[in-house]
């Protein structure tokens, strides 16, 4: 992996456990295994990213594998359109799990995961041995330019020309959002007049769309553990009251999974 100084941007090289550049510059590799390549100057807060409660409660819900079917699809299409990838990154890949099943899919792949939480990625290092991973943000990645050739971001904000700084020329973006009925069962809840999520194909600066799909499902849920898992890695913990959290759990969750999945190529 080439990792670029995230202060003076200078190629970092590793001895021992430590990457280093020319102006001295040093990162320690935790025991864990990931590097922290955040500054100090460029976190918003004190422990940046999701909270130890919702990289558990997302942790244990998707290894249940309730969304195991956009892992999948994501998995095919990255097979469908860049089989032969050797760079690979997952943007914002959280605690590794969609990571580890791409991996799995792409034979020939050295795969790269960054996200800004140090919590998830402690659990994402300690699992997934075959995998680097680093905390960075993604609107400052510390990679040199034109390093991959295969990147997927799901779920996670960045910068279009960032994006297109550290991918080849060629290479594969596939992206995963929230498609226009997702959870929306949960938004009438919620809200008196709600709003569906934006349904046109996104726009990169420096790539092309080549694919786009939408997945469409049913999320149901009846045990009480699975449903708490669902609220608390989601905003909708914060915004249902009690009540309406406690009518969930006795009856039952049930609401639309609907992702959004496109494909670009560097242009």
């Amino acid at each position: 992996m080439k990792y670029a100084c995230p202060i003076c941007k200078t190629p970092l090289m590793l001895q021992q456990n430590t990457w280093s550049c020319s102006n001295n510059h040093r990162f320690d590799c935790a025991k864990e295994g990931y590097v922290n390549l955040l500054p100090v100057q460029n976190k918003r807060s004190k422990d940046p990213g999701d909270n130890k409660e919702m990289m558990f409660a997302r942790r244990e819900f998707l290894n249940k594998g309730h969304y195991q079917l956009l892992s999948d699809r994501v998995n095919e299409l990255a097979m469908l359109h860049c089989p032969r990838a050797e760079q690979g990154l997952d943007i914002g890949c959280g605690e590794g799990y969609y990571s580890h099943r791409l991996f799995d899919s792409l034979p020939d792949v050295e795969l790269q995961g960054l996200d800004i939480s140090k919590s998830a990625l402690k659990y994402a290092s300690k699992r997934y041995k075959d995998i680097s991973f680093c905390v960075a943000s993604a609107f400052e990645m510390p990679f040199e330019s034109e390093q991959f050739d295969f990147m997927l971001r799901i779920y996670a904000p960045s910068l279009d020309e960032e994006l297109r700084r550290v991918v080849k020329q060629g290479g594969t973006l596939i992206t995963a959002s929230a498609g226009k009925n997702h959870h929306f069962a949960l938004k009438e809840l919620i809200y008196d007049k709600p709003k569906r999520h934006i349904s046109e194909s996104s726009h990169i600066e420096g790539f092309e769309l080549v694919h786009r799909e939408n997945l469409e499902a049913e999320l149901v849920l009846t045990n009480e553990v699975e449903i708490t898992h669902f609220l608390n890695m989601t905003p909708y913990s914060w915004k249902l009251t009690q009540e309406q959290k406690a009518d969930m759990i006795s009856q039952g969750l049930k609401c639309e999974l609907d992702f959004k999945i496109e494909v670009f190529k560097a242009i």
